[in-house]
């Protein structure tokens, strides 16, 4: 994360005016944002209609401890930052428990998610099956 980062209504935006996102995935998810040179999200798969980054990196990795290992027994937790002005275009969805929040971008969006994100998508996390 930049410096300068603060928390604004369960989100994180830096100084500079961008927003900071997390991504759980598993291989293959990890693996088309690889082939993109860590520049891109896929397109969403059939029955995926919308794109659920995520707040912080606490919900991030639940979410990969409790799916991605469980179903291919490693998942990976990216941050990326995102133009606030494609951000604001979302509200946060609470899904659970106080860290459980989130944006759902619909899957037909996902260009102008692409086109929002500013640098590179990091992976700050691998976690394999016990």
């Amino acid at each position: 994360m930049r410096s300068g980062a603060e928390k604004m209504d369960d989100r994180i935006e830096t100084e500079d005016g961008h927003v900071v996102m997390y991504r759980p995935t598993g291989p293959e998810e990890y693996q088309l944002v690889a082939d993109s040179d860590f520049t891109k999200w896929p397109p969403r798969l059939e029955g995926q209609p919308i794109f659920y980054p995520v707040t912080n990196e606490t919900y991030a990795r639940e979410i990969t401890e409790q799916w991605n290992i469980r179903d291919s027994g490693v998942g990976y937790v990216f941050r990326f930052l995102v133009k606030r002005s494609f951000a604001d275009l979302y509200s946060l969805e609470k899904v659970g428990g106080k860290d459980h929040t989130e944006w759902w971008i619909p899957a037909d969006k996902m260009n102008e998610l692409n086109d929002a994100i500013v640098g590179k998508i990091e992976m700050i996390g691998r976690y394999p099956s016990e």
